[in-house]
């Protein structure tokens, strides 16, 4: 028999960690390989982690709600057959217990201890703290003194990552100063008092409804967002009657042909990356004092979930999709979105967001930008409306097809003459689209 480790897999370049949110299997267990084992959620998705193996599940290693590194071992499961790379520390030790029981044993107390060592948690007197909740306290500059006093949900009271993203999504604006040494204790002065959330009344007749891990997220990485850039919008009309015109003749030629539902996001998705390679400027992110151009094309596409949460799937290298292949993904992604199989890959690497406010009916919408990305572009309704049209022979009123573009964008990397020219640039593809393209 042989042990083989469950490790977290790779989720994405920007992926380094998950929140174990439920076992599937129980020790026990018979597991056929790619059958998921256990449920994981990061910030961006929920995936499952399948087994490599046929086994039977021996042990797990984490508990629900525990926060796990990627490559950091979950499970055991044990297998038919000789062991190799894959087996455990135990196991290795074991056999040389059995060769050499004397030496054998100081050395699997070295192990244990070492093992032990690794696992360990960092305290501060009778109170742990992972690593991951260490580092982040450290990042946002709160205190040993504020640390312990943010209660856990974790096993024995321990503070986990959303215990630290819930608290800092709902900390006062007021931080406290770390601890100095060696500087001298000054007589305390009267100052103002920190800013404190308005306290909210809850009566009998009221409904308290505690908000979701993905919610708690959304809003910590909305607010973040909002101190992080400098947002600015831009706003442009634009005549889509080409375009609405053109799928209504070609959508169902083109769903018998393709077997895909032309929409108008993949033709909209066309357009915004024609206009990043004319821009790709817009195609960067923000490192500090240093600007990252990316070298890939690849478009976020904000998409509902079942709980009225958004989640943001990545279309690769959309620059190089047709309009059929753009349709094949934008309706892959958003219906494994509504099903909830995204898998992390799926979000990861975006370069620049594209956001369809126009479904729930609104004309234009001041979305927020997708760190690290530096803009955002909302689409809006299409609407039906009276426009003057200009031809050789005069100007007269007729009946149009028009949506407005809000483009968002960081003032702080990308000024107003690039933002404005951007979206220009996607309205003058919307407009001159071709009414006799062969689907």
């Amino acid at each position: 028999m042989a042990r083989f480790e469950l490790k977290l897999p790779k989720m994405g370049e920007s992926v380094a960690e998950a929140t174990l949110t439920s076992w599937l299997k129980e020790v026990g267990d018979v597991i056929e390989a790619d059958e998921p084992v256990l449920e994981i959620a990061t910030d961006k998705v929920d995936s499952e982690v399948p087994s490599e193996v046929d086994g039977v599940l021996v042990e797990k290693l984490f508990d629900v709600d525990a926060v796990i590194e990627v490559g950091q071992t979950i499970a055991i499961i044990e297998t038919d057959g000789e062991g190799g790379d894959t087996a455990t520390t135990e196991t290795t030790v074991q056999e040389v217990v059995e060769e050499a029981p004397a030496e054998a044993a100081a050395v699997a107390q070295t192990v244990t201890a070492a093992q032990d060592a690794v696992a360990a948690p960092v305290s501060s007197g009778d109170r742990f703290y992972s690593p991951l909740v260490r580092n982040m306290a450290k990042q946002e500059g709160i205190s040993q003194s504020e640390l312990d006093a943010i209660q856990g949900s974790g096993k024995d009271g321990r503070v986990t990552k959303d215990d630290m993203v819930s608290y800092l999504a709902n900390r006062g604006t007021q931080k406290a100063a770390p601890a100095t040494q060696g500087v001298k204790a000054q007589p305390a002065q009267k100052s103002a008092p920190a800013k404190k959330a308005a306290p909210v009344s809850v009566n009998g007749e009221d409904e308290v409804i505690e908000m979701t891990r993905m919610g708690k997220l959304i809003s910590h990485h909305m607010v973040a967002s909002v101190q992080t850039s400098a947002h600015v919008q831009s706003f442009i009309e634009a005549d889509v009657t080409n375009i609405w015109s053109w799928r209504k003749k070609n959508k169902d030629a083109f769903a018998k042909k393709e077997g895909e539902n032309l929409t108008f996001t993949p033709i909209f998705m066309e357009a915004v990356a024609k206009a990043i390679r004319d821009y790709p400027l817009i195609n960067i992110a923000v490192d500090g004092d240093r600007i990252i151009k990316r070298k890939n094309i690849n478009l976020g596409m904000a998409a509902a979930l079942p709980d009225g949460n958004l989640i943001v799937p990545v279309i690769k290298n959309a620059d190089q999709l047709n309009l059929v292949g753009m349709a094949k993904s934008v309706n892959d992604l958003a219906g494994r979105a509504r099903d909830g199989k995204l898998k992390p890959d799926d979000t990861a690497g975006g370069t620049y967001t594209v956001t369809n406010v126009g479904t729930f009916g609104s004309i234009m919408g001041t979305p927020i930008i997708n760190q690290p990305q530096v803009a955002i572009l909302a689409l809006g309704a299409i609407r039906k409306v009276p426009a003057v049209i200009e031809t050789p022979d005069g100007d007269f009123i007729g009946i149009r097809m028009k949506m407005f573009l809000s483009h968002s964008y960081d003032h702080r990397v990308v000024n107003g003459a690039l933002g404005g020219q951007f979206v220009k640039r996607v309205a003058e593809y919307l407009e001159n689209f071709d009414v006799n393209r062969e689907i």
